[in-house]
C-alpha cells in the first residue's frame, strides 16, 4: 500500500527529534538541546501494527518572530502541513500550554488535516500530571497522548491515534527505477538553490548563512527525464572548522548521504575555483565508488565573464587528477542556466556506473592491450595476465588474473583501465580493479 505520511511539528525544542528517531528507530534527525535544530523536513520511514508510513520531522514553528531563519523554519514547517496525511502536535508538559502552542493550534486547525496533541516530556510512568488536562483546551477531536519520546513510552498509544485517522491508500507500486542524486560541495557553493531551481520551488530554506542545511534532506521528482531523489546534504567544512557537535553530526550525514546515492553532483563556486576542501569532498564520493558530475555553478556572475569553460575544465581535472572520469558542466543555479541538461548527464552517469560487459569482449580488449605495451617484468619475471571478467557494477568492477600480483605494477593497472574507458567508456563512474594471483584468495585493488 502507498505509504501515509505523518508531519511531526510544535514549538522549538519540545522533542520532536527525538520521538522521530524513536519511531523510525535511527538516528537521522540531528538531536540536541539547542532550539532550532532541525531547520528542514527530515524524512524518515515508520512501521506500526504493519502499517508503513513516512514521517516527516520539521524545525520548530516561532508564530511570530522578526528571525530570517525562524520564519523560513516556520515556513518549511506549513508545507510539511500541507503535504501531511495527518499531523502529531508535540507541546512540553514541563512548559505547560504556553501562548505559542495555542497559536500553533489555530494554524493546524485551519489546515484540516485529522490532529494528535502529543504532550511530551511525560515520564511518570503510571502517573498522569494534573497540568497534563490542560492540553484539552486546544480543541482537537483526539485526546492528548501523554508520550515521552526518550524513553519511547506512550509512542504505541500515540500511532494508533494518527493512524486511525488516516484511511488506507491504493498501492502505487515501486519506484524501481528511482535515481539517488546526492548534492556535495562545501558551505555556500549553492547546492540548495541549485535544488530550488531544478524543483521550481522553494522546497529548501537558502541563506548567505553558512550551515544552514544541517541535515542531508530527501526530495523525490518527476519529470520528463525520470525519476529522481535529490539529497541536499550539509555544506562540508573543513576538519579544523567543525567545532560544535551539531557540525560533526551533519559532515556524518553527508558522507552516508553519498553512500545511499547513486550519483553525487559535486558543486563547485565557480568565483572561486577548485579549493583543498572541494577536492576532500570529491574523494569523499570516488573512494565511495560513486557516478560523479562536477557541476560549475555561479557561471553567470560577473567574475566568470573572461574565463574560457575548455581552460577553466583543465584547471578543475588538474586540481581533481582521481576525478578524470567525471564530465563537467557549467551552470547558474540563479538564472536556470544548462540545468536541464543536468538530468541527461545524471541519466547518462548512472547508465554508464551501471554497464555490464561480457567476459569474452573485456578478453579481446585486455589481448589487444598487452599486445600494444608489454606487461611489466622485474629480475626477469615478467607479469603473465591471464584473463579478466566483470564482477559487479556501481561501480563497475573487474577482476583481473595474473601469475604475481606484485609485478602488477599501478601504472600498467592504470593503462588497464584506461584501455576499458576507451573501447567501453564507463563516463561519469570510477572503475575498480582487483588483482587476483592465480591460487591465492587474496586481492589488492585500486
Amino acid at each position: 500500500m502507498a505509504k501515509p505520511i505523518i508531519a511531526i511539528v510544535g514549538r522549538p525544542n519540545v522533542g520532536k527529534s527525538t520521538l522521530f528517531n524513536k519511531i523510525i528507530g535511527e538516528r537521522k534527525s540531528i538531536v540536541e538541546d539547542t532550539p532550532g535544530v532541525t531547520r528542514d523536513r527530515i524524512y524518515g520511514e515508520g512501521e506500526w501494527c504493519g502499517r508503513k508510513f513516512v514521517l516527516i520531522d520539521t524545525g520548530g514553528i516561532e508564530p511570530k518572530t522578526d528571525s530570517m531563519i525562524l520564519q523560513k523554519m516556520r515556513e518549511q514547517a506549513q508545507i510539511a502541513i500541507d503535504t501531511a496525511d495527518a499531523i502529531i502536535f508535540m507541546c512540553d508538559i514541563n512548559a505547560g500550554l504556553v501562548a505559542d502552542d495555542r497559536d500553533i493550534a489555530i494554524m493546524l486547525k485551519k489546515s484540516g488535516k485529522p490532529t494528535v496533541v502529543c504532550v511530551n516530556k511525560s515520564d511518570k510512568i503510571g502517573e498522569v500530571d494534573p497540568s497534563f488536562y490542560e492540553f484539552y483546551e486546544l480543541g482537537f477531536d483526539e485526546d492528548p497522548v501523554p508520550v515521552s519520546s526518550i524513553h519511547g513510552t506512550g509512542s504505541g498509544d500515540l500511532l494508533d491515534a494518527v493512524l486511525r485517522n488516516i484511511p488506507d491508500k491504493e498501492d502505487e507500486g515501486e519506484e524501481d527505477d528511482l535515481i539517488n542524486v546526492a548534492v556535495i560541495g562545501k558551505p555556500n557553493a549553492g547546492k540548495s538553490s541549485l535544488i530550488n531551481k531544478i524543483l521550481g520551488t522553494d522546497r529548501l530554506i537558502v541563506s548567505s548563512m553558512a550551515g544552514t542545511t544541517r541535515d542531508a534532506i530527501d526530495t523525490k521528482f518527476e519529470n520528463e527525464y525520470g525519476k529522481y531523489n535529490f539529497i541536499d546534504t550539509a555544506g562540508i567544512r573543513r576538519q579544523s572548522k567543525i567545532d560544535d557537535r551539531i557540525e560533526k553530526f551533519s559532515v556524518l550525514r553527508a558522507h552516508m548521504a553519498v553512500e545511499r546515492a547513486d550519483v553525487c553532483l559535486l558543486v563547485i563556486d565557480a568565483t572561486e575555483g577548485v579549493t583543498e576542501q572541494d577536492e576532500k569532498i570529491a574523494g569523499i564520493a570516488h573512494e565511495a565508488g560513486k557516478a560523479v558530475i562536477i557541476v560549475v555553478n555561479k557561471w553567470d556572475l560577473p567574475d566568470t565573464e573572461d574565463k574560457n569553460t575548455v581552460e577553466y575544465s583543465k584547471k578543475v581535472y588538474t586540481a581533481l587528477s582521481y576525478l578524470s572520469y567525471a564530465p563537467i558542466i557549467y551552470v547558474s543555479a540563479l538564472t536556470g542556466q544548462r540545468i536541464v541538461k543536468l538530468f541527461e548527464q545524471i541519466n547518462y552517469v548512472n547508465e554508464q556506473s551501471k554497464l555490464r560487459i561480457s567476459t569474452g569482449m573485456l578478453n579481446d580488449v585486455l589481448n589487444e592491450a598487452i599486445t600494444r605495451v608489454q606487461p611489466p617484468s622485474d629480475k626477469g619475471r615478467r607479469l603473465k595476465v591471464y584473463y579478466m571478467t566483470q564482477t559487479s557494477v556501481a561501480p563497475p568492477t573487474f577482476v583481473l588474473f595474473c601469475n604475481s600480483a606484485p609485478l602488477f605494477h599501478f601504472s600498467y593497472q592504470r593503462y588497464i583501465e584506461n584501455c576499458i574507458r576507451d573501447t567501453f567508456g564507463f563516463k561519469g563512474t570510477p572503475i575498480k580493479l582487483v588483482i587476483r594471483q592465480r591460487g591465492e584468495s587474496e586481492e589488492t585493488k585500486i
